[in-house]
């Protein structure tokens, strides 16, 4: 090899090391070098009760509002008294608030008006508080990802007010006590579960999910493995997609739940106690009313009145005044009445009062006086409206079906007049 060839090779060499060198250096810096730094974490902590100054849950807010990472608040005081409004809760990052000692008391009976806490920023959650005698509503929310979870709303106007902006709402293991109303929605909001809460003692309603109108997609509200006692109505629902599931209803003055509009399903809840009426659907489109239990109701169990497409399925009714009673619906568009158990009603098993239900595979076990019982309807000065339900494979003893006359009159829905079904 000459001279020039044995320079060359040598220079080839250095130049491949250098590269190796090179590549080496930059894996092991990769893999040594420090990540990247987290986002900063503020802490605040409320040590005074009062209103207003240093380590209050006033400048709190006010310090997680300017944070800029996310803020989580402890609250240390055993108890929070407000004499005016707090200001809007938000942090860009999200917040944090809990309560340290179980149970801390916020009162807001001095506030003129407006909500205690005005949720306005996005992923914010509340933890383990108390907040009472609130003039309007405890939590006004009007943004997504909200969690509240193992705290007490007592008498307020409304415990939790959900604005139609709201989505990705979780609230679980609250207690709402002797508000006006519990919770309250006034859309379809978009991923949104309220479970394992207690009601009691509302004096309208434990959860009020209400709008003028239907709305296209805007998802279902879940209810589900919750306690109504006491209240007004338990659950309110007009217009709302919402799905009230394996619930616990007792002694709702008003009824459990009432159904007006579209939207609802009702599946596998115990409805009880010294209560008028179970489920009411009134004026109601397409509701599913499915697998329930009601029992020792006063009054009807199930009453379904001037209402189109309803599903009432597999429901199980025993010692009530009446079993079920579908009132006045739409004959172009019947409810269909299926495979549903009546044992001892205290008067009729199934009312049909003006009405044309497909009534099918249902079961009435020791009515009195009356299994089936069918009247047509005719107010005063008005035109007669006949009852025509279709009936098939239902258990029925013969001398507990009733037709009433087509030319009787009926006074009021609840009337115990004679009357019962036609075999068609």
């Amino acid at each position: 090899m000459s001279a020039n060839q044995r320079i060359a090779v040598a220079v080839g060499t250095f130049l491949l090391l250098g590269v190796v060198a090179v590549l080496g250096w930059s894996y092991h810096s990769g893999k040594a070098g420090p990540a990247a730094p987290a986002a900063n974490v503020v802490v605040v902590n409320v040590t005074s009760p009062d209103d207003l100054g240093p380590g209050t849950l006033r400048e709190a807010l006010f310090i997680v509002a300017a944070a800029k990472g996310k803020a989580n608040v402890l609250i240390k005081t055993k108890s929070v008294t407000l004499k005016t409004a707090l200001p809007p809760l938000m942090n860009l990052h999200g917040v944090r608030i809990v309560a340290e000692p179980a149970g801390v008391e916020i009162d807001a009976q001095a506030l003129a008006s407006g909500p205690v806490f005005d949720v306005t920023g996005a992923n914010t959650s509340l933890e383990g508080l108390v907040l009472r005698n609130c003039p309007a509503a405890a939590i006004l929310l009007r943004a997504a990802h909200f969690h509240l979870q193992s705290s007490t709303i007592e008498s307020c106007d409304v415990g939790v007010d959900v604005a139609e902006n709201a989505s990705d709402v979780l609230l679980e293991h609250n207690r709402f006590v002797n508000d006006r109303v519990g919770v309250r929605f006034t859309a379809p909001n978009r991923d949104t579960v309220v479970a394992g809460n207690s009601f009691m003692q509302n004096k309208v309603a434990g959860l009020w999910a209400v709008r003028g109108e239907p709305v296209a997609g805007g998802g279902t509200i879940s209810v589900r493995d919750n306690h109504f006692n006491g209240a007004g109505s338990g659950v309110v629902a007009g217009n709302v997609g919402i799905l009230v599931e394996r619930n616990d209803f007792a002694n709702a003055p008003d009824g459990a739940v009432h159904l007006v509009g579209a939207g609802a399903v009702i599946r596998g809840n115990h409805i009880s106690g010294a209560a008028p009426m179970g489920i009411i659907a009134e004026n109601a489109r397409d509701a599913v009313i499915d697998n329930n239990e009601l029992d020792h109701l006063t009054t009807y169990a199930i009453m379904v009145r001037g209402s189109a497409n309803a599903l009432v399925r597999g429901n199980r009714i025993h010692n009530c005044g009446y079993g079920m009673a579908f009132v006045l619906g739409d004959p172009a568009k019947p409810s269909t009445v299926v495979e549903n158990t009546i044992i001892e009603p205290q008067f009729n098993g199934i009312d049909v009062i003006g009405d044309s239900p497909i009534v099918r595979r249902n079961q009435v076990l020791h009515p009195h006086p009356f299994a089936l019982h069918v009247v047509d309807y005719q107010p005063p000065g008005g035109q007669n409206v006949r009852a025509r339900p279709f009936l098939e494979g239902n258990n029925f003893r013969a001398d507990a079906v009733q037709v009433a006359s087509e030319n009787t009159q009926v006074a009021s829905e609840s009337a115990q007049g004679p009357a019962t079904a036609r075999q068609q």
